[in-house]
């Protein structure tokens, strides 16, 4: 089938055929993947593209580039496609080797593989989602740094979504604050095809779209021609035009469009076309070329490097004046986008700890937190907070918190409403975004239902805080509903996930440290609603702090027996080893990633091999202490839901008391 190419500009209609080719030729080498959506959306993603999107190849960080979010991510091939066709560093070859092991084109995109993928996606919704993170970071970036005559942040988030998109319920969670927010830069593409896995989707998805939009309170732009250039075009410059809403473009299209046999059809949803309908899809659109040949005028065509190196110089022009004129702003700026701490940052936390140390106080740990956030978040204006509708309980909120909204975009705390999943998925998009350090707190018990989006921050290394008050039993009256007991254990089994229960002010400082100063992955910080004691210590000790386990209590030499604590219930070893008159070592232990990445010869220091006999106490489930104390070892713990009462009767009742500790340790010591 090999042809010579003519020589001539190339029509919309040829450079989207590009995109469809490439998806279904490396669907097809693969044997697995969906080209269904690629081969629908082209259409649109070329005017996008072509038209409208503010990129450089070059330079994929650029820092006020647009930002292009494929929700649907499945249809992977169609990111792929426009970063091969527009200059990225993603070469043919990486195209051949889709879904291939240690390839930069995986089945789903995968944030840090190929260069121009702003997010991983693949869960449904969550790419939206982060969209909006990202067009919260732009509104509150542009209202702090831009000033008047200077404007140098000023940039779209794109979206692409489906059908699955809308139906997951994240979508409502996040579109609902996106119109509350006035999020005037994120234009969001309904790929309307009506059809998914399981079909046509007029059986379980008959929702009136454009009406829940315009519910709420985003411009609307219904019955747009997905596969009509101009009405793509037309409906683009329509949503720029609305500044003040968040735009929704609804497209009809056709999956799998130039597929004879199965477009419109859910037979090209997900799985390869079959050489001979490729074979027809290659007659059907006029596309006369070998697997993965692309004529050199449509590759010219596409090419974005030269006005993407046009657009960034144009930007350095305009950041020289406003740094010539605003050089304290300009330098804030360059310091927060490259995610760098302020020069006296580390001489700042550290006075902040060792005053709480001094100040000796008895408080709940999310009091604590709140106490810390006066003081790190005075020094780092990137920090953006905010709360699932539990603010005065989580004490996210600090002395210079100012709400963001939609007219007055300058603050730094959001409150997100009842969405602790939309919660989660935004803030990851805001640090991904870049620029800004977003936390956000909800019970610990409603992780659950924003797991996903944790697994996911956790997936991209993504500096995400999440903020989980009423840790365990400990919370009292609600009950086993809201009581978190197995919530600690889980999230530590998430890899790279630094999960921090702190046991005191002291530690509770550290861990917000750790936390605000890792850049290559989510923290948990797991705090009380009930107060708990001062634990007092060496500097030694307050250092060793960020080990995440050390002694907080040591034995007259040798250990006969380690406790080992976190949380609230270190109180309990402390007071228990008391009665073993030195016999008996105490470690904190508030991050078991922590602890685990540190060399053997601490970790042998602290828990030492020769001691055997251990007992650790958390009021959660026990399944994960093994590992520390042994098969041998007790745990004092709780594999049961809660009851509802008074912390301190649910704590009695399930047996996290010095006797029972004190038993544990001295049936290990007759043995």
């Amino acid at each position: 089938m090999s042809v010579t190419p003519k020589q001539k500009t190339p029509n919309r209609r040829e450079l989207a055929n590009a995109i469809r080719a490439l998806s279904m030729d490396a669907v097809q080498r693969a044997n697995s993947g969906h080209p269904g959506m690629p081969m629908g959306m082209a259409d649109i993603a070329e005017v996008l593209w072509n038209d409208f999107l503010k990129h450089n190849p070059n330079n994929p960080k650029w820092v006020d580039r647009d930002r292009f979010i494929l929700s649907n991510g499945h249809g992977s091939m169609l990111h792929y496609s426009l970063l091969h066709l527009t200059g990225y560093d993603l070469p043919i070859d990486e195209i051949k080797n889709f879904r291939q092991l240690h390839s930069k084109t995986p089945g789903h995109p995968e944030y840090g593989y190929a260069p121009g993928i702003e997010t991983t996606t693949g869960p449904l919704g969550q790419g939206l989602t982060n969209g909006v993170g990202m067009a919260i970071a732009e509104k509150v970036l542009a209202a702090q740094f831009n000033q008047t005559h200077h404007t140098i942040v000023d940039h779209y988030t794109y979206v692409c979504l489906g059908d699955g998109c809308l139906m997951e319920g994240i979508s409502h969670e996040a579109c609902s604050l996106a119109g509350t927010l006035g999020l005037g830069k994120l234009i969001a593409f309904y790929d309307d095809n009506g059809i998914s896995i399981d079909g046509e989707v007029e059986g379980w998805f008959t929702d009136d779209t454009p009406q829940r939009f315009a519910a709420y309170g985003w411009q609307v732009i219904p019955d747009i021609d997905g596969h009509d250039p101009d009405a793509v075009r037309q409906a683009i410059e329509q949503a720029k035009a609305d500044t003040t809403r968040p735009s929704l473009i609804c497209c009809k299209t056709v999956i799998g469009w130039g597929s004879p046999n199965k477009q419109g059809k859910e037979e090209c949803h997900g799985a390869a076309l079959g050489e001979e309908e490729v074979l027809l899809v290659r007659e059907t659109i006029g596309w006369p070329y070998e697997p993965f040949v692309i004529p050199e005028e449509i590759y010219a065509a596409w090419d974005a490097r030269a006005r993407g190196v046009n657009a960034e110089a144009e930007w350095n022009k305009r950041f020289s004046a406003y740094k010539a004129e605003h050089p304290e702003l300009a330098a804030e700026f360059e310091r927060r986008m490259n995610r760098e701490m302020p020069a006296h940052w580390e001489q700042h936390a550290a006075a902040y700890i060792t005053a709480t140390d001094e100040a000796a106080k008895k408080d709940a740990t999310r009091k604590h937190s709140q106490a810390a956030l006066n003081v790190y978040a005075a020094e780092l204006p990137e920090m953006i907070g905010g709360s699932a509708d539990l603010t005065g309980s989580n004490n996210t909120n600090w002395s210079g918190s100012k709400a963001l909204t939609a007219t007055d975009a300058a603050g730094n705390y959001i409150y997100y409403g009842v969405r602790e999943f939309g919660m989660s998925a935004i803030m990851n998009g805001i640090g991904l975004h870049g620029g800004l350090i977003p936390y956000g707190g909800t019970f610990l018990i409603f992780s659950e239902y924003a797991r996903n989006a944790l697994r996911m921050a956790a997936l991209m290394r993504v500096p995400t805080i999440f903020v989980y008050t009423h840790d365990s039993i400990g919370l009292g009256e609600d009950g086993p509903t809201h009581q978190a007991v197995e919530q600690t254990a889980t999230l530590r089994l998430i890899p790279n996930m630094a999960v921090w229960r702190p046991c005191d002010g002291v530690e509770t400082a550290v861990a917000w440290k750790a936390a605000i100063e890792r850049v290559d992955g989510p923290t948990c910080l797991l705090l009380t609603r009930q107060g708990v004691p001062h634990q007092p210590r060496t500097p030694q000790q307050i250092d060793n702090i960020r080990r995440g386990g050390y002694t907080l209590v040591d034995a007259d030499g040798e250990p006969e027996a380690i406790l080992i604590a976190t949380g609230s219930e270190v109180e309990l070893a402390v007071e228990a080893a008391k009665r073993f008159n030195g016999k008996v070592r105490v470690v904190s232990m508030p991050c078991t990633a922590a602890f685990d990445g540190q060399d053997e010869a601490y970790r042998e220091s602290v828990l030492p091999r020769t001691v055997t006999r251990r007992v650790a106490i958390e009021a959660g489930v026990t399944g994960g202490w093994h590992k520390y104390v042994g098969l041998n070892g007790k745990i004092v713990g709780i594999d049961s839901f809660g009851e509802s009462a008074p912390a301190k009767d649910v704590f009695e009742h399930f047996g996290f008391t010095v006797d029972r500790v004190g038993n544990e340790v001295k049936g290990l010591l007759s043995e």
